[in-house]
């Protein structure tokens, strides 16, 4: 439930369209909801600005299925994250009308409406490769999800900085940019060094053994010498996606 919800549904009770009981029907999952194993928080989005969403990589499709019916009882936007296609599969089983895209691996139902006058700007995600590409599907896809305004380019890494430069003027108009980018991981210092607005970096578990599973761009990230570069966890891109949201939200 967020502000608008439940800024409607008393509105509703005021004026005598909802009595005192269905209004306490409508909440009685309110604040949070217990469920065999899981508690789901109904007041994150209205308490944080964003909602709950389902991590679903160490979690059943029975689990998965269980938790996203009460969250869709709310009828609000549902999101599950990380979940593989066999287990996508299942959960569709129960719930036919989610959405699953392969290579984000979310599961996704619905999103919300934000008008422009509540946002900074547009959001734009970077990706140096295609072997990046599901890390950034994952930032793209949360972004639209929760209603705010998303620019993609892909393929844009250092091997070929001609391919970055070429959208100087979307990267300058931007109010917040997502960097997605393995091996190394030069590209958000790159970036960091070519805009005003704050740069969050995610490095990724691409790259040779020297790598270390993205170890190597998650240091190359935190040892940028661009200011104004954040940086998320290692394969992270709900985790950008959250932060550039609260960052371009004006509410």
């Amino acid at each position: 439930m967020n502000s608008n919800t439940l800024y409607n549904l008393l509105e509703r009770v005021r004026s005598g369209q909802v009595d005192v009981e269905e209004a306490l029907h409508q909440l009685r999952s309110f604040p949070a909801e217990t469920l065999d194993g899981a508690c789901v928080d109904h007041q994150r989005e209205l308490r944080t600005g964003l909602p709950e969403v389902v991590f679903g990589e160490s979690k059943s499709a029975e689990q998965i299925g269980a938790i996203s019916a009460a969250m869709l009882e709310q009828h609000e936007p549902v999101l599950v994250t990380r979940v593989d296609s066999r287990k996508a599969a299942l959960v569709r089983e129960q719930i036919p009308q989610f959405v699953y895209h392969q290579q984000a691996r979310i599961l996704q139902h619905g999103s919300l409406t934000i008008e422009p006058d509540q946002v900074r700007g547009e959001i734009v995600v970077i990706c140096a490769g295609t072997s990046d590409l599901g890390v950034a599907e994952e930032a793209r896809i949360t972004i639209e999800t929760l209603g705010h305004p998303c620019r993609t380019i892909y393929d844009a890494g250092v091997a070929g900085l001609h391919r970055l430069l070429a959208h100087h003027e979307h990267l300058q108009k931007a109010a917040v940019i997502i960097v997605v980018a393995g091996m190394e991981g030069a590209l958000p210092s790159v970036v960091g060094g070519l805009v005003r607005c704050p740069v969050i970096g995610v490095p990724t578990s691409v790259g040779y053994g020297a790598g270390v599973g993205g170890f190597a761009a998650l240091l190359g990230m935190l040892n940028s010498c661009a200011p104004g570069l954040a940086v998320v966890n290692i394969d992270n891109g709900f985790g950008a996606a959250c932060m550039a949201i609260k960052i371009n939200a004006l509410d």
